[in-house]
């Protein structure tokens, strides 16, 4: 028997209010991904080495892909307990409560804009290559071909927020989405660092909301299950909890408590983690822009 340790609110309900019935869809070291059969949507189980996150259960596990658990295996409540075949029964009513609150968008802008000065420089030092942090030695004429949509896409998707072209938004959204390596592709990691900065209460760009909520079924058929589900979640102000974290202290932290909470954006998956920040630091900087 294992122990749930803290869960999304929305997966946690789920789980009890309803006959919850899903297939494993995949199986990585530290995630395990869930399909529910009702409709499709996909749910995870995580190891203590991750952190809180939408549609996620963190459990008293450090590794899964030992556990001979496979695709379509069967999964379903059970008198409180989340069973996988045979092969794993974990208990929820050990799970602590979570939920993503973004902060509120200030009135008073000076932290935030020393704040993303620092963030930058610090990922143009330390932020990882490959997605949307250009390599100085891409390894292909795919990767350079690669990395220069990607930025070109990225600046207009940009100047279309500062510029408040709103008809042109869901275009140039779609645009990146599928577009660059990783499991989560970076043009799909850098829309989640974006889609959070619009949700935030208050911003200049929160007028882009309901386009960012509007485009979202587009996107399902461009990018993969586990993709789509983080993008949709962002659309609508629910990230992982290191990115709410460094939201938080990028808007009215201090310089060293938004270093801090940065690496711990940064060290997500391969480049998933640094192509989410620019996308945190582009809808930032047109907030700024746009706010006079």
């Amino acid at each position: 028997m294992i122990h749930a340790k803290s869960g999304d609110n929305y997966f946690l309900q789920q789980l009890v209010d309803t006959e919850f019935t899903g297939t494993v869809h995949s199986v990585f070291k530290h995630a395990l991904n869930i399909r529910s059969v009702a409709d499709g949507e996909i749910f995870t189980l995580a190891t203590t080495a991750m952190d809180n996150a939408p549609n996620t259960l963190v459990i008293d596990l450090d590794i899964l892909d030992n556990l001979h658990i496979k695709q379509n295996d069967s999964v379903r409540m059970k008198r409180d307990q989340l069973l996988i075949e045979d092969k794993l029964q974990i208990a929820i009513e050990t799970a602590t409560c979570w939920q993503c609150h973004l902060p509120i968008y200030p009135s008073d802008t000076t932290k935030l804009k020393n704040n993303v000065v620092q963030v930058k420089r610090f990922i143009d030092l330390y932020g990882k290559s490959g997605g949307m942090k250009r390599s100085d030695s891409p390894v292909s004429e795919f990767e350079a071909e690669t990395s220069r949509l990607l930025k070109q896409r990225t600046t207009l998707l940009h100047d279309g927020l500062c510029n408040r072209r709103l008809d042109s938004f869901q275009q140039y959204a779609l645009d990146l989405v599928g577009l660059g390596p990783g499991l989560t592709p970076s043009g799909d990691d850098f829309l989640v660092g974006l889609f959070t900065i619009i949700r935030l209460e208050g911003s200049p760009c929160s007028i882009y909301q309901p386009l960012c909520e509007s485009v979202i079924k587009m996107m399902k058929p461009l990018t993969n299950d586990i993709s789509y589900t983080t993008l949709k979640k962002a659309a609508y102000g629910q990230v992982r909890e290191s990115i709410h974290s460094l939201v938080c202290a990028m808007l009215s932290g201090t310089e060293t408590e938004s270093i801090q909470a940065l690496k711990k954006v940064l060290a997500i998956g391969s480049s998933s983690g640094t192509d989410i920040a620019l996308g945190l630091i582009s809808g930032l900087e047109a907030n700024i822009k746009l706010g006079g």
